[in-house]
Parts: structure tokens; sequence; C-alpha cells
């Protein structure tokens, strides 16, 4: 008896210690969520109920030339930003390694800076500094195109420029992930193979980089997220113009909701997006899992 009472009282326990993350897990994830499925299969407004109509909402989607530019800008941006915003916090990451003492903890600081400043700060600064007159990055335009350019409103250049805002903005929190994966390899490996003559280039392809690849997955899988999530330096740099060449899906998310009113249908779009992310995201993890495997 003594037995089973000692059972019971440890499955309260553990009741009692899981049931707070499961009920705010809940309230702010799991209740949303199943709110959004439903009202895309509806014709509802932002606020208040609406009428059941089925798979219309998804239907309206395949004929929505708005949704499928918005898709491919998306894919645009990812990639102008999951690959080089990777390799270039690698790179940086190595560098910063070889030095240290305050040294090093003053360099990584500096790349780590900008990520702590909110985006309404990290936009203002580059919409200053990329300004057609006033802006110090406009003479190194100037020097490669021969004029001066607006670079936001120029519908072949608001992308790569806003993809170049948003690496400089994140890039230090992986410089961080790089940092700590590369101090979690053993000294002696690198030891070991200097003795059986390694040069500092097998070095990295032997022994750092395969070591590191599981940091450089979950590096790729979190900007994959993130950067098919975004939405507030496209909304404050461009408004998703010029003609529409750098809207994105969280924009017309935005537009349908809040400016038009369609909460069924902008629950759709978020469906939509949400799925994309989950299938995008597990499926490149798993490759990238296959691949260290190799």
């Amino acid at each position: 008896m003594a037995v089973i009472r000692n059972r019971r009282r440890e499955m309260v326990n553990a009741y009692v210690l899981i049931f707070p993350f499961v009920a705010i897990f809940s309230l702010v994830f799991l209740w949303p969520t199943i709110e959004v499925v439903r009202l895309s299969f509806t014709n509802a407004p932002l606020v208040g109920e609406g009428e059941w109509v089925g798979l219309d909402n998804y239907k309206r989607l395949l004929s929505d030339r708005l949704f499928f530019t918005a898709l491919k800008n998306n894919g645009y941006f990812l990639l102008l930003t999951v690959i080089p915003t990777t390799l270039l916090a690698l790179g940086i990451a190595l560098m910063v390694n070889r030095l240290k003492g305050r040294m090093q903890a003053f360099v990584l600081a500096i790349f780590f800076l900008p990520y702590i400043l909110p985006v309404s700060v990290v936009t203002m600064i580059w919409s200053w500094m990329l300004d057609q007159q006033f802006g110090v990055v406009q003479p190194l335009l100037e020097m490669v195109v021969g004029k001066r350019v607006k670079v936001f409103q120029n519908p072949y250049w608001v992308m790569p420029m806003i993809a170049l805002v948003t690496v400089w903005w994140t890039n230090g929190f992986n410089v961080l992930l790089f940092i700590a994966g590369l101090r979690n390899i053993p000294t002696e490996l690198y030891e070991a193979s200097a003795l059986d003559g390694a040069t500092k280039r097998q070095q990295f392809f032997k022994v750092t980089w395969p070591l590191l690849w599981p940091v450089t997955a979950l590096v790729l899988t979190l900007q994959l997220i993130l950067q098919l999530k975004i939405f507030d330096q496209v909304y404050l740099l461009s408004q998703g113009g010029p003609f529409n060449s750098s809207y994105v899906l969280l924009m017309l998310v935005y537009r349908e909701a809040f400016q038009l009113n369609h909460g069924g249908y902008a629950s759709a779009v978020a469906l939509v997006l949400f799925l994309l992310i989950v299938v995008v995201s597990v499926l490149q993890f798993q490759l990238l899992r296959l691949g260290g495997r190799r």
C-alpha cells in the first residue's frame, strides 16, 4: 500500500509541475491555432462570427495572384538570407574563435550588438544609411552602378537590401551558436591531426566541419523558420512595394485581416504559411541530419 501511495503522490506532483506549462501552452498556442483552423473555413470578419464556407477560402487562394507573388517573394528572400547568413556567421565565428581574452569579448560584442536592437531602430538606421541624398552607403552604390539608387523604391534592389539589413541585424545570434559549437570541439583532436601532418584546411574539413555540422543544421533550420515569417522589415522599409516586389505572405495576412476585415481568408493564408513552415523546416532538418551522418 505504501508503494501505491508513493506512486500516487509522485503522479500528483508530476501533474502539478506540468500543469502551468500545459495551461499556458493551451492558452497562447493551442487554442489560437484551433481557432485559426476553424476561422479558415468561414467568411468571418476580423472580430465576430461568420458563416461556414468550407474550402472556399482555399479555392480563392489558388486564384489569388497576390498570394503567389507573396509566395515567390518569400522564396526569393530565403535564397538571399538563409545560406549566406549561415556561411557569414560561420566565417565570423572562426575568426573570433582565434582571438583571446578581452579582444575576443570585444569583437563578439560588436557583432552581437545589432541583434539586441528593436526592428524599428534597425530600419531607421538603414533607411538613413541608404538614403538617396544623404546615405553614407550611397557613394559605394554609385561606384558600382554609376548613380545613386532609391533602393527601397526600386523593384530590383528592394529585396536584396532588405536581406542585407536582416543579415546584419540577426547574424549575431548565429555567430554565438557557432562559437559555442567550436568551443565544444576538443583541442586534442587538432593536436593529434597536427602531429599527423594535417594542414589548417584539412583540419577544417576533417575535424571542424563534421563536428560543427549539428550546429550548422540548427542554424539553417532556425534561419529558414525566421525568414519565412518576415514582416517587420518589409513593412517598415518598403510596405511591400514597389509594385508588390517585396510583398510577402505575412503582409497579405495583415492586409486581409486588418485592412480589409477578411478574418476567414486571412486565417487561411496564415494556416498555409504555418503548414509551409512546418513541412519545409522538418524536411530540411531531416535532410541535414542525413547529410551529417555520411
